[in-house]
């Protein structure tokens, strides 16, 4: 079982990426956004009780997922609620299952960030969609992760489609 572990800010398009390797793979796409639509139903965002089952829940698809040999593309955007644990909980998760996790990193430069931050499918989902508010919670350090995450993979996402960055992700894996 491999967990592709796809990280990055807000907007840079995990999600449309992770959706095009679920397209050319056997992998099922778990969108972290799934989760806090269900949490924030009954929970505040970074309040205890969310925090705390976000990650049980996260982690808990991690260990069916790996239990029953399902390969995984998880969407992530670093940020201050989660804890610094949650990464080698994560790797702990898979390797105790025999599996692998595979941190594949997406940036792009401000000015594409910027018109996709905008974009009206963000809005679908309950995103932040908004350029200045993002500004504002990265300058105030709340896009900010405590934990360090090495990427076996980074991507300028904003350089290449989401199809030629899935291809790019399926070419990698098939090297390891």
């Amino acid at each position: 079982m491999r967990l592709v572990f796809l990280y990055g800010p807000p907007g840079v398009g995990k999600l449309t990426v992770a959706t095009e390797l679920a397209a050319r793979s056997d992998f099922k796409v778990f969108h972290n956004h799934l989760t806090l639509k269900l949490l924030l139903t009954v929970f505040e965002f970074g309040s205890e009780g969310f925090r705390h089952l976000r990650e049980d829940i996260w982690l808990g698809v991690f260990r069916e997922a790996a239990a029953a040999g399902t390969n995984l593309v998880f969407t992530f955007a670093p940020e201050s609620t989660v804890s610094p644990s949650f990464i080698a909980r994560t790797v702990e998760v898979i390797g105790q299952a025999g599996g692998q996790v595979v941190f594949v990193e997406l940036h792009c430069a401000d000015d594409i960030l910027r018109v996709r931050m905008e974009a009206d499918s963000r809005r679908d989902w309950g995103k932040l969609s908004s350029w200045e508010e993002y500004v504002k919670l990265r300058d105030a350090g709340v896009l900010d992760y405590d934990a360090i995450i090495v990427p076996a993979l980074s991507i300028d996402a904003g350089a290449a489609s989401a199809r030629d960055t899935a291809e790019q992700i399926t070419d990698f894996l098939e090297r390891l």
